[in-house]
């Protein structure tokens, strides 16, 4: 008899859960259209440029403007965390590269943006950087970067980073 009515409950409790993780699971996708990827595509290439300017005009300092500012951030370098968030990106842009390198002129090519969502993008380029230390030494350095871009309230701000240099420089 138990045995029965196990059955029976099995029987009317499983279509019921079939159907609310069906509609449960169904995907919070909003629609993102040709034109808002190209609207993404078109800020995060500007995001770029921006970077490359105020790099290029007021030296590393700048990278803080383009970070953005979260527990989430990160970057990587050569395959070695550089900065495990922006609080150790932060210091140690202010307390140290700005004192061995207070000049980059960093120009950027074959860009290549992945739109994600109206939010988030992903960005890859080449750049070609000249470094100047601090003593006046200009040291050019090639190699790729990629990034995650994210819209926030201030703006398009690299999430997270990673800076790839080619071997022999």
């Amino acid at each position: 008899m138990i045995n029965s009515n196990l059955q029976t409950s099995f029987k009317l409790i499983i279509p019921l859960l079939a159907l609310i993780l069906l509609f449960s699971c169904k995907q919070n996708s909003t629609t993102f259209t040709a034109s808002e990827a190209a609207s993404v595509k078109d800020s995060v290439q500007l995001l770029a440029a921006n970077t490359a300017k105020d790099i290029s005009t007021k030296g590393p300092i700048a990278w803080l403007d383009y970070f953005e500012d979260a527990s989430d951030f990160f970057m990587a370098s050569n395959g070695d965390m550089a900065f495990a968030d922006y609080k150790t990106a932060d210091l140690f842009i202010k307390n140290t590269l700005v004192k061995q390198i207070p000049h980059i002129n960093l120009k950027w090519s074959n860009i290549r943006i992945d739109t994600l969502t109206p939010q988030i993008a992903i960005i890859g380029a080449n750049f070609h950087e000249d470094i100047t230390d601090s003593l006046g030494k200009v040291t050019p350095f090639d190699g790729y970067f990629t990034a995650a871009a994210h819209q926030t309230a201030k703006g398009w701000k690299y999430r997270n980073a990673h800076w790839s240099i080619k071997d022999g420089k």
